[in-house]
């Protein structure tokens, strides 16, 4: 099937790092022939994916750019300093972006109570890591920071590669792949920013596709879920150890599970299109499914207390871990959750 992307060239923003270089080298296993163009702001992140696709995959060709999508300018600059035969591109993975918070719904949550996923969603935020406060305490910084990367970035991204596409013969030809969240999906405190730009996102790529409908030009997002990458790291400071323990007791998907799905996406015939994409870990269940077993937890404790100041104390016993899984069976229709950790 990847045959299809034989003689490709591929975009990818924030390539850098998590789902984007997973991305990169994910397409450079396909095909000896393609022509893979990486951007991100570390250029010299960016040279070390350039040396790993070059041990895995020779033939490739490899183009680094460093770029910070949160620039209208740079964006701007960017498609007329392309070496020529980078230019004609066929595929663009809009990857780039900032932060995203930290949200699950796994056994060992229900096992160990619920305290740890509340401090670890409500934390407040440092470094890159934007979308953590509540308002009226969200920086005003963030919040720009936030919308110009994710957003306005991710569009004049889009609106600077789509020319190339249009200009294709029978209206035009191309993959425009976004990744956005489940946090666009589902909103959650403490994460209002961030679950916004996501939200945008997802409405941008649904229009977008619906302006297109009369070319061969393919709009697809994949919402990933909980991800094991750098944001957590950055999250806590640079924290290696803190950030380990937002991952205690659950397996979370991987860079390289996101660049399959991508790959995918991509490879398929022309006709074929992966519109709208939400993968989770296996112990991952939605946000209301998490505030719903929390209200069964809670009842099943039989504590008078108010709902808050139970649900930040409980320590699930093994009726109410039995219960629990029944009733995420009924409500998720998956039985992913009936085993322990």
């Amino acid at each position: 099937m990847t045959k299809r992307l034989a003689g490709k060239t591929i975009l990818v923003t924030g390539a850098s790092s998590g789902i984007g270089k997973s991305t990169a080298l994910e397409f450079a296993r396909t095909q000896s022939d393609l022509k893979l163009i990486l951007t991100a702001r570390r250029e010299d992140a960016l040279k070390e994916v350039k040396k790993e696709i070059e041990q895995v995959a020779q033939g490739v060709k490899v183009y680094v750019v460093k770029l910070d999508v949160s620039s209208v300018e740079e964006i701007g600059q960017f498609i007329g300093k392309l070496p020529e035969e980078f230019k004609d591109i066929d595929v663009l993975v809009n990857n780039a972006c900032v932060s995203h918070p930290f949200q699950y719904s796994s056994p060992h949550t229900m096992r160990y109570g619920y305290q740890r996923l509340r401090s670890s969603t409500n934390s407040t935020n440092s470094g890159l890591v934007k979308g953590v406060d509540k308002a009226p305490e969200i920086k005003q910084d963030d919040i720009t920071t936030m919308f110009q990367t994710n957003v306005t970035g991710l569009i004049a991204m889009t609106q600077a590669i789509l020319p190339i596409f249009l200009a294709r013969p029978d209206g035009g030809r191309g993959d425009i792949i976004n990744i956005g969240s489940i946090a666009g999906r589902e909103p959650y405190q403490g994460g209002s920013i961030y679950c916004a730009t996501k939200a945008a996102v997802r409405s941008f790529t649904d229009s977008l596709r619906k302006e297109l409908i009369a070319s061969r030009v393919r709009v697809i997002e994949i919402d990933p879920g909980q991800v094991e990458t750098e944001f957590s790291v950055v999250r806590f400071g640079g924290d290696r150890e803190k950030a380990k323990k937002v991952y205690e007791g659950v397996e979370p998907l991987t860079g390289d599970d996101i660049a399959e799905v991508v790959v995918f996406a991509a490879a398929r015939r022309e006709n074929v299109v992966i519109a709208d994409t939400l993968v989770f870990p296996n112990h991952q269940v939605g946000r209301r499914s998490v505030q719903e077993v929390e209200k069964m937890l809670t009842l099943h404790s039989g504590g008078g207390n108010s709902h808050a100041q139970e649900v930040d104390t409980i320590e699930a016993s093994e009726a109410s871990q039995h219960h629990s899984r029944m009733y995420i069976d009924e409500v998720t229709n998956t039985s992913s959750l009936r085993t322990g950790e």
